[in-house]
Order: structure tokens, then sequence, then C-alpha cells
């Protein structure tokens, strides 16, 4: 038994009944909440939360509470061991996500940039053609039956050349590795071109853009250097795009531009336009994003940023739209909830590399710097550019899988995200369906342990689990978690990794 520092329910250990099974509480929607190590949860009014330690609980909630593990007494071991080892299925599969920054050129200013651009001129941080080869060759050395390459950049089509030939290569060498292997691309789409889409689209490149918004809150953002706006060439191509691929027969929900949105202070309050920018384009998913203080972010956080409380509020609010609109018959779904929702309702955690225990960095996903250089993520590349090269793990044409299997940073950014060795995460209702970004304290706090209810990701992260688990246990009538298990249904194409990392196209 266990519970946040900060639940005003106050519990006697020694007033618990023997029967009464492990579990963590919290205070929700009025609800005391209850959740244990098989991401089990369950909702209990307070007045009958001293019932249940007492272990007076009984008829058809008590069987509930005995099925879901919550009681000693009848509970199934063996069901309980195989739901634990589903949730940590991810473990020991090797990375599947290998990020490759193609090029730093980019043509655009954003002011929350990540990615620690060059001028367009700057051809020498374009990735070799011998160093894409081999960026290849060492993701093929990784153990996964599943590898994503995901282009970023800069503005990654800046070095098509580089992008070519690794897809192509890819495709080549997989006719004897008979992998599961997937393309995803995070563009601008400002230096499109016929020639361009036409390869994207042969090959099943799938395709993510940067859209914040309507046109002014979009430029405003993302300011396209030399031009007064880049919406309008944005959205032009993401027509482009959708209508190729149902040209070529294939399935809209599955092959379609997907986007990407950053809150800046100026989003706040547009929760609704934004939204209604993405149903006007037809997408299905929008990710309410904060800002992080990567990058160009740092200098320029007095003019686009804000307290987590305004955005967890901007989040709020927008969600009640989102839900509106679904209920409306409108399908659209929030990816951050959709990601905790998988892990609240179903069986299954889906792999989100920033949101797991432990995380994902170095033993997920992997990032490739246009000189070849391995990183843990593509955030630590981005602290790398920043003069700080701790999350560097080696380098495509010396290291082997096993050295960064193995790597002291690698291995310390495990023990950093195993929850139940934290404190404060221990504790939390929320640590079966959370999860912990070292790279995140140590940007925060100096150190990648943290201290983490300080920190932006644990506070973002705790208020949107907060608002989800509300929203259910306020859910009289069913409608609103009717909805949300539609959400955990992933509507992308099969195999595809549904939650990528924090791109900035």
């Amino acid at each position: 038994m266990t519970g946040r520092l900060t639940t005003p329910l106050r519990v006697d250990p020694s007033a618990l009944a023997p029967e009464v099974g492990f579990f963590r509480y919290g205070v929700v929607g009025g609800k005391v909440l209850l959740t244990n190590e098989g991401g089990e949860f369950h909702f209990l009014p307070k007045e009958r939360f001293d019932t249940f330690l007492r272990g007076k609980i009984d008829g058809e909630e008590r069987t509930e509470l005995e099925r879901k593990g919550f009681f000693k007494t009848g509970l199934d071991i063996d069901r309980m061991a195989a739901r634990i080892r589903r949730k940590k299925s991810f473990l020991g599969g090797g990375p599947h996500l290998h990020i490759v920054v193609t090029t730093l050129r980019c043509n655009h200013a954003c002011k929350y940039c990540h990615a620690s651009r060059t001028d367009m001129d700057r051809v020498d941080t374009d990735m070799s053609l011998a160093t894409a080869r081999e960026v290849v060759e060492f993701a093929f050395s990784t153990p996964s039956r599943v590898l994503n390459f995901e282009f970023q950049g800069g503005e990654p089509t800046a070095n098509f050349a580089a992008l070519r030939f690794i897809v192509e290569h890819a495709l080549e060498k997989n006719r004897y590795e008979n992998r599961e292997l997937l393309f995803s691309l995070v563009t601008n789409l400002t230096l499109m071109d016929e020639e361009k889409m036409a390869f994207l689209v042969e090959k099943g490149v799938m395709v993510c853009t940067s859209l914040d918004g309507p046109e002014d809150l979009h430029n405003a953002n993302r300011g396209w250097i030399g031009k007064s706006s880049s919406y309008q060439t944005v959205s032009g191509w993401m027509e482009r795009f959708n209508q190729a691929w149902i040209d070529k027969g294939l399935d809209p929900n599955l092959f379609h531009v997907d986007a990407l949105m950053t809150c800046t202070r100026a989003s706040l309050g547009r929760g609704r336009e934004i939204v209604d920018e993405y149903v006007k384009r037809g997408i299905k998913s929008i990710h309410l994003r904060p800002l992080n203080p990567f990058g160009f972010a740092v200098n320029t956080w007095k003019q686009i940023g804000y307290t987590m409380e305004e955005f967890l509020t901007f989040y709020r609010d927008t969600l009640d739209y989102i839900l509106e609109l679904n209920q409306a018959g409108t399908f659209i779904q929030e990816r951050q909830a959709a990601m905790f929702l998988t892990k609240m309702l179903t069986p299954d955690d889906p792999n989100y590399t920033d949101c797991r225990s432990p995380s994902g960095s170095g033993s997920a996903q992997l990032a490739y710097n246009f000189d070849g250089a391995i990183y843990t993520c593509d955030e630590g590349r981005m602290v790398a550019h920043m003069g700080n090269d701790f999350f560097r793990l080696g380098h495509v044409s010396g290291s082997t899988y096993a050295d960064i299997a193995a790597h002291p940073t690698v291995r310390a950014l495990a023990v950093a995200s195993i929850q139940e060795a934290l404190p404060a995460c221990a504790d939390c209702v929320y640590k079966p369906t959370c999860g912990i970004q070292p790279l995140h304290n140590y940007m925060f706090d100096g150190d990648i342990f943290g201290q983490r209810p300080r920190s932006r990701k644990c506070q973002e992260f705790y208020g949107e689990q907060a608002d989800l688990f509300r929203r259910l246990a306020e859910d009289t009538d069913g409608r609103t978690e009717k909805i949300f298990r539609r959400w955990t249904i992933q509507r992308s194409r099969p195999g595809t990794i549904p939650y990528p990392t924090e791109g900035s196209a």
C-alpha cells in the first residue's frame, strides 16, 4: 500500500486487513483511485475506501477487486505475471527507432527550434553517402525485428540524396535480412518537389510535417527565411501527398500526412481553432505538445514560454473540445492521451520511448548525427550541439552495437528511469501508466535523476494522467470511456511505431 505524499487521505497500515493486496492510491474526480503493478485500476467512493482497507467489501465489487489483483484472496498469480510480462514486452527488443539527421541545414527560423539548424549554404553539415551507408549497416546490426528509419534535421529534404540512398540501401539489404522495415520523414515540406514526392510515395515513406494551427499562428511560430508565409506551401503539399496515396489505391486512414504542433504562448486560448485546422485537413490525430527548453527555445523563452499550469489549462480545455467533436461524430484523437489511455485501458504498452520505464534512450532508440556520431536520442544530439557530449555513445564507423548497448551512459539512463527505485515515482498512483525521460531531468536539474515533482515533464505527465482518470471517474454513462477506447486502437499502418519521439520540422 502506498500513496503519493500529496494525497489528502491518511491510511494507518496497521489497520489494513491481511487479505488486502498491494496498491497505490490517490483522489481523482472525488473518488479514490487504486492502481497496482499489473496496470489495473479501480475507483471507489471515498466512503467505501475504509471498507476496502478493512477487507469488508463484498458482492460483485469484491469479485471485481479480486480479479484485478487488489485482494490476495482469489489472486491469480499467473494472470498477474502474464499481464506484467506483456506490459514490459518491449524489454530486450533492441532499438526499433533510428533517427537519422541527414543535414543541419534549414530554411526556417522557428521560434522554438530544437534542432541546432545551420544556414542553407552550410553543406559541410550534410551527411555523406559513405556515412549514410554506415548508418544503415549499423542499424541492421541491432537485434530489433522492427527498424524504423526516421529522417530529421535541420530540414532533411535539403540533403535528399542521403535520404534516398538510405531508403534504397535499406530496402536492398532487407531482401536478405527480412526485418519489418519502416521509413518516416519529419519535414517542413517547403523544399518538396514532384520528383521527391514521387519517390516518397513509391517507397512508402510516411510523411509528418509541422502545423501549428491557423495560418496566422503557424506563420508567427514558424518563420520561413526570406519568405512571408509557409502555411500555404505546407497545406498545399499535404493535400497533394494525400491525393497521391489515394490515386495509388492506398487506404487514406493509413496513408496520410501526419502533423505535429508545438504550443507557444500565442497558442494558449486558441485550442479550438488549432483543432479545427487539423479537422479541416483531414488529420485524425493531434499531439498537443508543450515547449521544451532545448535549442533556440532557451533564448526565446521569455517571448514564447509559459508555466506548466498554463499549458495544462490549455490541454484540458482543448481536450474538452476534442471530446465534443467525437461525441458529435467527428473522429480526432489527442495523441498523448491515446498513449496514456493505451496503458490505462489495454494490457499493452505502446513503447513510447520518452514515457516508459526504463527509458528507451539508447535501448529502444538511437540518433545518428550528420557526421555519424551516435546519440541516445535526438534530444541527446541537441544537447551535444549546446556543448555537452554526455549523451554521445560512439560513431558508426568505429562502434559496435555491443559497445552501444553496454555503454555507461545507456546503463545510467536505465537506472535513472526505473520507477520502483525513484522517490516520488515509486509512491505515485500513476506509476503503472507513466514513464521517465532522464534527459529532461538533466536539462532541468543538471543530473539524470533530477527532482521529478519539480520538473516540467513530471508535472505535464502527472497533470495529463490526472485529467484522464478524472474524466473516467466522472463518466457515469460510459460515453467518454467509449471514445477513449476508440483512441487506443492504433490508426496507423500495421507495424508502425504510433508515438514518435518529439520532432521539429
